[in-house]
């Protein structure tokens, strides 16, 4: 390969942060076989379907770019259950599985280097306590820990009771989490 396509792989780590798609590699002009070298020599790093890591950028991954990897792979995607208690900061080891949530009727694949367990959810309750993370290298869904715990629970997941020592009777989270329950058909296990 020449030397230029080198130097304007370096000015793509100035203009993008980590993580470019396919998409934007073409639209600089780079060729697909030359996205295919660079793959091979550890410029890039194959994250998903369509999407790189720019190995070389100067960036580290940030800690949740499993997160971060699976919606670009799947943009629908929420992080949930024990990952989503991980990822904000209610359990202290990070599961090894990351688990996501999806509607029932969402087929696209998640092919991902790292483990993933997917749980296909009705879409009535499917949005509900979810919430948008941005970060400097990409966005992702997550559940919050209300939707989780109740997600948990409905599961008998073990980990509940890591975060059920942290919910407190009587606060306004405790009373988010009855209402989640409510809404979930829940209520009679609390």
């Amino acid at each position: 390969m020449r030397i230029t396509t080198y130097y304007r792989l370096e000015d793509l780590y100035k203009k993008y942060r980590g993580y470019i798609s396919t998409k934007e590699l073409l639209e600089e002009g780079f060729s697909n076989r030359q996205i295919a070298t660079l793959t091979e020599e550890n410029y890039l790093e194959k994250v998903c379907h369509g999407y790189y890591w720019m190995l070389q950028c100067g960036y580290e991954k940030p800690y949740d770019y499993k997160c971060i990897e699976v919606c670009l792979s799947d943009p629908r995607a929420v992080i949930a259950m024990k990952s989503a208690c991980y990822y904000q900061g209610f359990i202290k080891s990070e599961p090894d599985i990351l688990i996501v949530a999806t509607e029932r009727t969402d087929r696209s694949v998640i092919n991902m280097k790292f483990p993933v367990e997917r749980h296909y959810f009705s879409g009535g309750n499917f949005q509900y306590g979810m919430k948008r993370v941005e970060t400097e290298f990409g966005s992702y869904n997550i559940y919050n820990i209300e939707r989780s715990f109740c997600d948990m629970v409905r599961l008998n997941d073990e980990f509940m009771i890591e975060i059920s020592n942290q919910l407190k009777v009587g606060t306004e989270q405790y009373e988010r989490l009855l209402g989640y329950a409510e809404r979930l058909k829940l209520n009679k296990r609390f």
